[in-house]
C-alpha cells in the first residue's frame, strides 16, 4: 500500500489541495504507523523543493502524531 500511496501523491502533487486530501487519507486510512514514518521521510525528500507542499507535509504529519 505504501508504494501505491507514493504513486498517488506524485500524481497529485500539482494541486496543493488534492495533495493534502490524499496525504491525510493515506495517513488515516491506508497506512500502518510504521509506514507513516517511512512515508514522511520519503515525502520530505521527494518534495523538498516545493515550499507549498512542505507546508502541507508539516501540517499533515504534525496532525498524524497528535492522533
Amino acid at each position: 500500500m505504501l508504494e501505491y500511496v507514493k504513486t498517488i501523491l506524485q500524481k497529485v502533487s500539482f494541486d496543493r489541495n488534492l495533495f493534502e486530501k490524499e496525504l491525510q487519507k493515506s495517513i488515516r486510512v491506508y497506512l500502518q504507523p510504521h509506514e507513516v514514518d517511512t512515508l514522511q521521510n520519503w515525502c520530505y525528500q521527494q518534495f523538498k523543493t516545493s515550499k507549498e507542499l512542505r507546508n502541507v507535509l508539516d501540517k499533515c504529519f504534525r496532525f498524524s502524531y497528535s492522533v
